[in-house]
């Protein structure tokens, strides 16, 4: 009899979302009091950002929870009865009786349920938020809720969300992992919670153990995570703090951005950030980050420095209360003072770039200056150690110490001032030293400045000094924003193009240099014509680029080839001497160096760029792309490398990274400075970076972000753009031996060889 009430049950649920059903197709975001969602059906937002509906656990159980839509692995944000799963797939969410919605099981007994409301027509709505919100469809309103996810946080922080306290109600909203993160939803270990006790910080526990603490908001961002500062990566963070609440939040400046942050029980319990970009999660920062992030590290009064070969220090004043353990270098125990404190003849330590000690039991006023703060913590014998609680605009509020100093770190250049009571005895000549210090700064300052300003100087009177060579001439003002190049003029002296000096050549003085452009002199054939060795009066030696009229560049490409090196200044670089227009020619003069110099400039320049003039955001990237894996493999890209000297450092670095044998190509001089995954991830953003089509290649902000994540999720790339190959035309041994160039979208590149 049971067996047949259970199937009969189905039955009528099964009838009843027959006539009352929800299907994805429909793209609904709202659940009416007419209508069920069963576990195959879903809500999707307006916006069709994200997607409520069932999933299942490893545990084959179903639950009810909002997902990104459209983002593979499905990553979840919220679970409604993460602790009261369904049984099977019979169970659906249905709006309640008592103004509410329920979630029920397949004996149709709830499994979970909203709070009840007063709601004579509710309704359940998926924002384009993430909120999940119950509501009075006759409420006009529109941000009246009456129940809402937001208010029911599992493991995610989504942009708008609140973390925190309602000081009037008492009621609080943290974060708790999942069980097993993936896979198992139910609440997990490890959970991140705001204590609104002194000054509020939040800490990360494992059940009831301390794992890492924020330190207080200090107006920027929490002083224990230097990462997390406004209107950085398109977020901005919110902290209020009132006799009525203490809330921790953040919103996004760019809609577009899918920020979470979550806290899960990987890697024995982290709190993580993560954007979503170009198709994968990115892990922007996480802690604890490190071994002193870990909470009470080195003790009472003792300071924990990553940088140092021993993590933990004594505070200046203070010993070791263990010596043997710190021996050890283990400082749990923490440091004991010197001296006895005298309260009237004591000092301060000033300390800087600190982690703020534990800020549980400490006094604090939000209205005084740091002096007023200072001069209490004096003539409170009790007060151990004061500071700033805001850090923004020279700093404000106060808050003092009236116990042990717990937790402290310090950084390389983020974190705050402390300023920290000692017995006279133990301040020594510290502030004298400082003074020195400061004196000794300003003196080398000062030094290298008059220094600079002298080489500049010299460079500046050697260059008006300069004679220019004979033919020099000069060239119309407009002639690089016009259309066509207007008629050479003489102008007589040297004149300003766009902020940059470019002289003219004129064309008899090139014949001459060039010996009426001799194939003697010829150094090689690049893709818009050739180039030729010469020599003027004065014994200068230049290269000169004669574009022909039948190649592929008009005066475009021209203006744009000027454009760009007339622009780039670096020693790697062969300096461009000036250029000619006259009689339909259009020529361009550098300095002439050995070993092919002149490939320096189309290695880093985009295929788009070279050969349509066409300029971009992600032209820059191709560049950045080309010097990033410069710099790790310490190779140039002009030149060709492999067994057969056929390919250049794009061409060489696909070919490795295909095999998996990239890491061969470090640079031997980096040796271990950097892991092996650093140094894959940067071979990886470089490969992006250089892909042959533009749109393929992700933009300078993005890349920013890539190199910035610990652990960034990229995409494969594609193939690069100029990845040159190099073939060696064999001739009979009484011939010269030619080089014939190309690359893999058919874009010659010039090479030049010494004669």
């Amino acid at each position: 009899m049971r067996i047949f009430f259970t199937h009969l049950n189905s039955l009528i649920i099964l009838v009843i979302s027959f006539f009352f059903f929800i299907t994805p197709s429909t793209s609904l975001d709202t659940l009416t009091g007419t209508q069920i969602l069963t576990t195959n059906q879903t809500l999707l937002s307006k916006n069709q950002t994200f997607v409520l509906g069932f999933f299942r656990g490893s545990n084959t159980n179903y639950y009810l929870g909002i997902w990104y839509n459209n983002i593979n692995p499905r990553t979840i944000v919220w679970v409604a009865n993460r602790d009261n799963p369904v049984d099977n797939s019979t169970g659906h969410l249905k709006i309640g009786d008592n103004g509410n919605f329920v979630l029920l099981n397949s004996s149709g007994k709830p499994a979970w349920s909203s709070n009840q409301t007063s709601a004579k027509n509710p309704v359940l709505q998926l924002l384009d938020t993430g909120n999940l919100v119950l509501k009075d469809s006759s409420d006009k309103t529109n941000n009246n809720y009456l129940w809402q996810s937001f208010d029911y946080p599992t493991d995610t922080v989504l942009p708008g969300m609140k973390i925190g306290w309602n000081l009037d109600t008492g009621t609080e909203k943290h974060l708790t992992s999942w069980k097993v993160t993936g896979e198992d939803p139910s609440s997990g270990d490890f959970t991140m919670k705001l204590d609104y006790h002194g000054l509020p910080e939040a800490f990360l526990r494992k059940n009831q153990t301390i794992i890492f603490r924020t330190g207080p908001w200090n107006g920027e961002g929490y002083s224990g995570i230097p990462a997390m500062k406004n209107n950085i990566d398109g977020l901005k963070f919110n902290f209020t703090y009132d006799e009525h609440s203490v809330w921790y939040s953040f919103s996004i400046t760019e809609p577009s951005l899918l920020p979470r942050i979550i806290v899960t029980s990987d890697t024995d319990g982290e709190f993580q950030r993560y954007m979503w970009i170009q198709g994968s999660w990115n892990k922007f920062w996480y802690q604890p980050a490190d071994q002193c992030d870990y909470y009470r590290q080195c003790g009472p009064y003792g300071v924990c420095d990553e940088n140092a070969s021993s993590i933990c220090k004594c505070m200046q004043g203070f010993r070791p209360k263990n010596q043997e353990a710190w021996n050890l270098r283990d400082g749990s125990d923490g440091c004991v003072r010197n001296t006895v404190l005298n309260c009237s003849t004591d000092k301060f330590l000033h300390l800087e770039h600190i982690k703020l000690p534990e800020t549980s039991s400490v006094f604090m006023n939000k209205s005084m200056t740091l002096d007023e703060c200072g001069s209490l913590c004096k003539r409170n014998c009790s007060c151990t150690a004061y500071a700033n609680i805001d850090i923004r605009n020279g700093g404000s509020g106060c808050v003092m110490w009236l116990g042990q100093l717990i937790d402290t770190r310090v950084y390389s250049t983020d974190g705050q001032d402390l300023y920290v009571r000692l017995a006279a005895a133990d301040i020594g000549s510290t502030s004298s030293n400082k003074n020195h210090r400061a004196v000794l700064d300003i003196g080398i300052t000062l030094s290298a400045l008059v220094l600079v300003l002298g080489l500049v100087a010299i460079c500046y009177l050697r260059k008006k000094r300069k004679q220019r060579s004979i033919g020099i001439v000069h060239r119309n003002h407009d002639w690089l924003t016009n259309e066509v190049v207007p008629s050479r003029r003489y102008l007589g002296d040297e004149r300003n193009m766009d902020g940059l000096e470019l002289p003219m050549f004129d064309f008899d003085t090139l014949m001459m240099a060039t010996n009426n452009f001799s194939q003697d002199n010829k150094l090689g054939e690049g893709g818009f014509g050739s180039v030729y060795r010469g020599r003027l009066i004065k014994g200068q030696e230049i290269a000169v680029k004669r574009l022909s009229e039948d190649s592929g560049q008009g005066i475009e490409e021209f203006k744009n080839e000027v454009k760009l090196i007339v622009k780039l200044q670096h020693r790697n670089l062969v300096r461009l001497l000036g250029c000619c227009i006259e009689k339909d020619e259009k020529i361009l003069v550098y300095e002439y160096m050995k070993n092919r110099s002149l490939d320096s400039i189309f290695g880093y320049m985009s295929p788009e760029y070279a050969m349509d003039g066409n300029f971009s955001i992600k032209s820059d990237v191709f560049s950045f792309g080309v010097m990033v894996l410069e710099i790790v493999t310490g190779k140039k890209n002009r030149e060709f490398y492999s067994e057969n000297d056929e390919l250049n450092l794009l061409g060489n670095v696909w070919k490795h990274w295909h095999e998996g044998t990239a890491l061969s190509l470090l640079d031997p001089s980096i040796d271990n400075l950097y892991t092996e995954a650093e140094v894959v991830k940067c071979i990886h953003i470089g490969l992006l970076c250089v892909q042959e089509h533009a749109e393929d290649r992700p933009t300078m902000s993005s890349v920013v972000l890539m190199l910035s994540s610990e652990a960034p999720s990229m995409p494969n790339p594609k193939n690069p753009g100029f990845s040159t190959w190099k073939k060696h035309l064999q001739i009979d041994s009484s011939s010269n031996k030619q080089d014939e160039t190309w690359s893999v979208n058919q874009v010659t590149i010039t090479m030049l060889d010494a004669r």
